[in-house]
Formats: C-alpha cells, structure tokens, sequence
C-alpha cells in the first residue's frame, strides 16, 4: 500500500507527481494492467515460455557477437 503525506508548502501537482511515482515504483499500475481482465493459467505459461525464449535468443546473439571479430578488426588477414 502506497502511502503519501503532503510536505509543508508543497504543492498539489508536486504531491500528484510523488503519488504517481510511487505507485509506479510498487509496482501497481502494472498489476493493475495484469488483472484488468482473466487470462487462462495456459496463456501465462505460453507468455512466460515465449518470454524465456526470447531472452536466450538474444543472450545467445549477445554472446555470438562478442565473441566473434566479424572480419572487420583482423589487421593480419587477406588484403592487408
């Protein structure tokens, strides 16, 4: 629960801008947008897989092109 006490001399806005975020930072608005309407327990394993997936891939192209010179830094190749 979100809790805000009004400052002395503080302005309304100011207090609103406080307000929205913490409620941001606690993480409501996002549980909110979550609960607005029911999504079946096989949809949210289906959207958390996808999601697992989704960061291997790219950890794994993250990692690939690290690795990797891409022919552009090799000083000591062809052409040279």
């Amino acid at each position: 629960m979100v809790k805000l006490r009004l400052r002395d001399n503080e302005k309304i806005q100011d207090a609103v801008k406080r307000f929205r975020k913490l409620v941001e930072h606690a993480g409501i608005k996002k549980e909110m947008r979550r609960r607005e309407y029911y999504e079946k327990p096989s949809e949210i394993s289906r959207r958390n897989r996808r999601r697992a997936e989704r960061r291997a891939r790219l950890s794994r192209l993250s990692a690939n092109g690290s690795n990797s010179s891409g022919g552009m830094s090799n000083s000591t190749g062809p052409g040279m």
